[in-house]
């Protein structure tokens, strides 16, 4: 039953963000797409959006005090509840907002903190969420202090709390962070020791931008039932499944969904559940090919591996959703050079893509297009690494 049914009005939300030099208005909208699709993962409903052309956001208050003013007018004549913003913001410029807007203010950053709040589900997830929560609320103690409250269950002084109640709390989080901190290094141990029992067998690890299809993908190769759904960080914690093919055993293994800003407090806490991709023989870099930004997904994902230390890693790239792929035909008298939205799907295959140095493949999960050949080929991948670590097993295959 949802929120409207219960007769609970659902949380509302604008979008703000920042146009930054040498960036086009579609790469910005892009970005709010994603935002309001965070947003929604979030159970909050995006009503409106703000932009501003800057050349950097303001230290202050990240956009100008007319734009400001704009929103808070915005904000107050329709009883919005909430305005996000598409970047980090430092704790002054939180300050500032809060002070000027009067409702709750939410950055990216905490925004995903508060989905991966709401999908961690098991100890180990929310260990690692609760930590980068703790690490993200510490510095900004002053102005989140009637958000600590609402977490005591109101107790404290409402009208604003002392230095000495906001020092009490620092030294609260600061005990609770390191707590968490040894919880996650005897999980850590555990999980080695887990690794290390399932012996030298080849390990293949799904890897992309979230909401490509990972999971989904899992379920075909491996036949387990993985859960998925259309989602943004719809997976948290790793799966690692034995797979046969051909009489050919591996692991392979699904795991977080990496995404444009991912806050570093994330990726610091959960870089052991990331060991999975570090240790990987291969990874099949899966691209959801009809995202209009699908190539700066992958750059975000180069990125994100080279920073986990998984950046030299033989890669298999594996492109999505080909049953979603759509373009604009460019009229016969436009003589402009063609864009990749103007390119068929056999075009942009004969594009950049043709030449790739890593082996490629065009599949639909959901339709189960290609999945056959995707087998086929990770087979001959796998049995390759195999073959190398075990010589005199090759008769086998």
């Amino acid at each position: 039953m949802s929120e409207e049914t219960k007769g609970i009005k659902p949380e509302t939300a604008v979008l703000a963000s920042v146009i930054r030099d040498k960036q086009d208005e579609t790469q910005v909208n892009e970005y709010l797409d994603e935002l309001e699709f965070l947003a929604e993962t979030a159970g909050i409903a995006t009503i409106k959006r703000f932009t501003q052309k800057l050349q950097t956001p303001s230290s202050k208050l990240y956009m100008g005090p007319g734009k400001i003013e704009e929103i808070a007018a915005y904000v107050e004549e329709n009883e919005i509840d909430t305005v996000i913003f598409d970047d980090e913001l430092s704790p002054s410029q939180t300050r500032n907002i809060e002070q000027a807007i009067k409702c709750r203010i939410l950055d990216r950053t905490n925004l995903i903190l508060n989905i991966f709040v709401q999908r961690a589900q098991t100890a180990y997830a929310k260990t690692q969420v609760q930590l980068a929560q703790y690490e993200y609320m510490l510095p900004r103690l002053t102005g989140m202090w009637t958000h600590l409250e609402r977490q005591r269950g109101g107790t404290g002084t409402r009208g604003g709390a002392g230095e000495r109640e906001i020092e009490t709390d620092r030294r609260v989080i600061r005990n609770r962070i390191s707590k968490l901190k040894e919880d996650l290094k005897k999980i850590d141990k555990q999980m080695a020791v887990q690794r290390s029992n399932r012996g030298s067998m080849v390990r293949v690890s799904l890897v992309g931008y979230t909401n490509v299809g990972k999971s989904t993908i899992m379920n075909l190769i491996s036949k387990s039932d993985v859960f998925a759904e259309n989602k943004l960080f719809a997976t948290l914690d790793t799966t690692v499944r034995k797979v046969v093919l051909d009489n050919l055993p591996f692991l392979l293994s699904d795991t977080v969904g990496f995404i444009r800003k991912l806050p570093t407090q994330l990726v610091e806490s959960f870089k052991s559940t990331l060991d999975e991709v570090r240790e990987a023989d291969l990874l099949l870099h899966v691209v959801d090919i009809s995202h209009p930004g699908f190539e700066e997904q992958i750059d975000v994902v180069k990125q994100t591996l080279q920073e986990i230390g998984a950046g030299d890693k033989p890669v298999f790239m594996v492109f999505n959703k080909i049953d979603a792929y759509s373009h604009i035909p460019k009229d016969e008298d436009d003589l402009t050079p063609a864009t990749k939205q103007n390119m068929t799907l056999e075009e942009l295959k004969n594009s950049w893509m043709g030449k790739l140095d890593t082996p490629c493949i065009f599949i639909s999960a959901k339709e189960k297009i290609n999945i056959e050949k995707l087998r086929q080929d990770l087979y001959v991948m796998v049995r390759e690494i195999h073959s190398g670590r075990y010589p005199f097993n090759n008769f086998l295959y």
